[in-house]
């Protein structure tokens, strides 16, 4: 196959070294539950020359990282390692780190984090229910909570921007906290993770997303759209994409690979490739967007 000349960014991918970073999801016995099931995989190192193998059919300009989980003692520390990779490999060109925002050092470890111009934002997944018939909001560690809210408002200090992993029966609570800090750019991870393929399920998903979409500072990440134990395929997520872009329009929506963990479902050139037929009738402009403008606007990548 000739490689795709569309320049892209990879807006949302992970390394990881084994040998030298603790990882303790990648690392510790037994391993976690986890929504692809067996990421036996994906429990080795991987790092940019893995990334260009895997990417090799297509144009990527840039990447970036988000993070990957790393030891939660150490929250500096997968930064400090990213930016000493990034003068070695070029890659990654920007990075979302960890910090929790529930925590009592949560404004050291921010103003830390920020000062590493590799930095753009911060990623905390906030407690969360596995189904939504177990939803409640004001749990403590959820978007709710007052604590963990006042860690959010220390991002504005900082320029950060928040990527929010979390299922889509929590995006009210996601819409709130965009409402009520208009100045933090929020980029909703996985499409808000539809799982759920029902029509119920995929009623009750656009309805979140609309709820959200009508707030001008957040954006909507499309990746990590496989499902557990089926191989990734148009017809399966044709449907998503559109969806998700109808809802939040071409100028507010990112297409990325969650590469090495959507490994699990596919390889890169089968989510990138049907990425691009899925919107092969869009306007150049907004294909564009899609996957290269978008995320150089929002992660600040030059």
């Amino acid at each position: 196959m000739p490689r795709d000349p569309l320049p892209i960014i990879d807006a949302h991918a992970h390394f990881w070294d084994l040998q030298t970073g603790t990882y303790p999801w990648l690392c510790d016995a037994p391993p976690i539950a986890f929504r692809y099931g067996d990421y036996a995989k994906i429990r080795r190192t991987y790092l940019p020359d893995d990334h260009r193998g895997d990417s090799r059919d297509f144009n990527i300009v840039g990447l970036v990282h988000i993070e990957a989980e790393y030891n939660p003692g150490d929250p500096i520390g997968e930064t400090r390692w990213l930016s000493q990779l990034a003068v070695r490999e070029g890659l990654p060109s920007a990075c979302v780190c960890q910090a929790w925002l529930d925590r009592e050092d949560v404004a050291d470890v921010l103003a830390a984090q920020a000062a590493f111009t590799l930095v753009r934002g911060i990623r905390h997944k906030p407690v969360a229910a596995a189904d939504p018939r177990d939803a409640r909001r004001g749990a403590a560690g959820s978007m709710d909570d007052p604590q963990w809210r006042r860690g959010y408002a220390l991002l504005a200090e900082h320029g950060l921007s928040f990527d929010l992993q979390t299922p889509y029966w929590h995006l009210a609570a996601a819409a709130e906290l965009a409402s009520d800090f208009p100045g933090t750019q929020i980029i909703i991870n996985h499409a808000g993770l539809p799982a759920d393929r029902s029509e119920d399920g995929l009623a009750d998903w656009r309805n979140a997303l609309e709820t959200c979409a009508t707030l001008p500072n957040v954006a909507l990440k499309i990746s990590g759209i496989g499902l557990p134990g089926r191989a990734w395929t148009r017809e399966d997520n044709g449907p998503i994409v559109r969806d998700a872009i109808g809802i939040f329009g071409a100028d507010r929506c990112i297409f990325a690979s969650n590469f090495p963990v959507d490994s699990l479902v596919a390889d890169y050139r089968t989510i990138i490739s049907g990425f691009r037929a899925i919107t092969a009738d869009f306007a150049v402009d907004d294909v564009q967007k899609l996957f290269h403008d978008n995320a150089a606007r929002i992660y600040r990548i030059l």
